[in-house]
């Protein structure tokens, strides 16, 4: 069985509504096929040949961040400086649309925080149950259970992954808990079962984490994509990961998530942010 046994299971040509509406209801939402064979061919073979180049584990000198990374666990950005598949993503239309939607009370505009390789490794124990948002904790638990939807993840499956492969673990509902510090019971703990190219959807404001990788000898290929508001820092350094050159000519949105363009609270209150000149600018028109 594919998905999660208490999380709706869709497929890449729904209606952007049909995953909102899951989305807003339990926290996430799971895509059959989200990519094509093409693309999941090309993202694959890309990021295959790069891991090669990545050591497992982090140089952080906090416990916490190693352990939260994984000792035997590889990660690395920068996915669009190899292949054209990286755009493709950005400029999904339904993941757009439910970006759109779910950011839509923080004003106009998102960077994207990060694209990421994250492979986990035979004997990788399973990650801390965390929400995305907690990058920004002093927002999101600030004003919870009404905090502002910060950031919206996606993590796709790039081979086949299973629970005792390392498969994401989730908590439905969590995004709705009245306590922000609660911890969940092992029965509300699900782990999913993908088929290469599937995809799981979801809030940064619900928990979940990586699974443990029980296996001998394979590897848990898998990529997360994820967009965060624009008046607050991405976890990846975006435009230092992405120069100019590569970004020139490319769409508005392209440059938008890539912070070659300002931020507009309109219509929401707050001010406009990344200016030059204090003004509104964007890469191409600003060469002008």
């Amino acid at each position: 069985m594919r998905g999660y046994s208490n999380l709706v299971t869709s497929h890449r040509y729904a209606d952007s509504i049909d995953w909102i509406n899951a989305i807003t209801k339990d926290g996430g939402v799971f895509i059959e096929d989200f990519l094509s064979d093409e693309a999941l061919a090309g993202i694959s073979e890309t990021i295959k040949a790069l891991a090669i180049k990545h050591l497992s584990g982090s140089s952080d000198r906090s416990s916490f961040w190693q352990g939260f990374h994984g000792d035997r666990t590889t990660r690395f950005t920068g996915l669009g400086r190899y292949t054209e598949y990286f755009f493709d993503l950005l400029e999904d239309p339904l993941f757009g649309a439910v970006a759109d939607s779910l950011l839509e009370d923080s004003g106009k505009g998102y960077w994207l925080n990060t694209c990421q390789a994250m492979i986990i490794g035979p004997g990788e124990p399973a990650q801390i149950l965390h929400r995305d948002g907690d990058n920004w904790a002093n927002v999101q638990s600030a004003f919870w259970p009404n905090s502002p939807e910060l950031t919206v993840s996606m993590m796709i499956a790039l081979d086949d992954v299973w629970p005792a492969l390392g498969s994401t673990r989730i908590v439905p509902g969590s995004h709705r808990w009245e306590d922000y510090r609660r911890r969940p019971t092992p029965d509300e703990v699900v782990a999913g079962h993908f088929k290469a190219g599937d995809a799981l959807l979801y809030t940064g404001s619900m928990l979940h984490g990586g699974g443990a990788n029980e296996t001998v000898d394979q590897l848990r290929w898998a990529l997360h994509l994820s967009v965060v508001v624009g008046w607050l820092t991405p976890e990846e350094a975006i435009t230092q990961e992405y120069p100019a050159d590569l970004v020139r000519g490319r769409s508005n949105r392209v440059k938008r998530l890539l912070g070659y363009e300002s931020f507009d609270g309109a219509p929401k209150s707050g001010g406009r942010l990344w200016l030059r000149n204090f003004e509104r600018w964007r890469l191409d028109e600003a060469d002008r």
